[in-house]
């Protein structure tokens, strides 16, 4: 009845359906622990922020990495700007997502003689990208700066890639290691995005909080593909049905066209006959 199924073009679709299947399903799981990461990771955004501020030395130290539940973590810092060796991060977003310029980053020297990088803001990239920028002047004397507490940024993490090569004072990852051999002092580790104080005339523009609201599309994906999963086995039913049915119909047609013919070649044999002599 369903012989047809061991045809080579119904092995080929069938082993076809057997490797999709698992193959949706797993991409379904992937998009679910993707949105796993991002709830996770928005939870983690705002139970940081929500947290009372700290010394920053309480929660990172020189060469240390930052752990990651202590990101976004509120800290405070004081100390003095080492404007000598302040730089500028390249291809950074502003808040409207769209412009790209400069991230100004500069060591805040604490009064033990560490110093922790501070983002100080976002700012326009200008019409010469080989020149260090006209970058707003950075408070003199004792500063007091809250911000974010963020992780130094590598390659492996960012996708960003530590281009070599650039303009002076001019970096693609912001890293406290690789600033502690400019800055000749020790670095403590990661850095911190200012939130306060407000700079003078708004520049730089501070980093704006990070979206902790959006979950994403992840979850509606993994549904999607969950359902192209379960629409593979059902498809391969209706085409197996579909080819059952016309193979059927086929047959039926076949053998009305064969009785039709039997049919045919008897009326011929009866006209072609010799008649029957009637009797005396």
């Amino acid at each position: 009845m369903y012989r047809f199924l061991l045809s080579r073009q119904w092995v080929i679709l069938t082993l076809v359906a057997l490797v999709l299947i698992p193959v949706m399903i797993k991409l379904g799981f992937w998009q679910f622990h993707r949105h796993e990461h991002k709830v996770a990771q928005n939870q983690l955004i705002a139970s940081s922020l929500a947290a009372r501020p700290v010394p920053v030395t309480e929660l990172t130290a020189p060469g240390r990495d930052l752990p990651h539940d202590d990101m976004w973590r509120t800290v405070t810092a004081t100390g003095t700007y080492d404007t000598a060796h302040e730089v500028v991060v390249r291809q950074r977003t502003a808040a409207d997502e769209q412009s790209i310029g400069y991230y100004v980053l500069a060591p805040l020297v604490l009064g033990d003689g560490r110093a922790v990088l501070v983002n100080r803001g976002w700012i326009s990239a200008g019409n010469d990208l080989t020149k260090f920028p006209d970058v707003p002047a950075a408070p003199r004397g004792k500063v007091t700066v809250t911000g974010r507490m963020m992780a130094d940024e590598t390659s492996a993490m960012s996708g960003i890639k530590d281009t070599r090569g650039l303009p002076a004072r001019q970096i693609m990852l912001i890293n406290s290691k690789e600033q502690a051999k400019r800055v000749g002092r020790p670095l403590l580790g990661g850095y911190i995005e200012q939130t306060g104080p407000e700079p003078s005339g708004g520049k730089p523009e501070l980093v704006p909080e990070p979206d902790h609201d959006s979950i994403g599309p992840h979850m509606a994906y993994a549904v999607q593909w969950w359902l192209f999963a379960a629409a593979v086995p059902v498809g391969w039913i209706i085409l197996v049905r579909r080819e059952r049915r016309d193979q059927v119909a086929a047959a039926a047609e076949a053998r009305e066209a064969e009785e039709d013919e039997e049919a045919r070649e008897t009326e011929t044999a009866g006209e072609d006959a010799p008649p029957v002599p009637a009797g005396p």
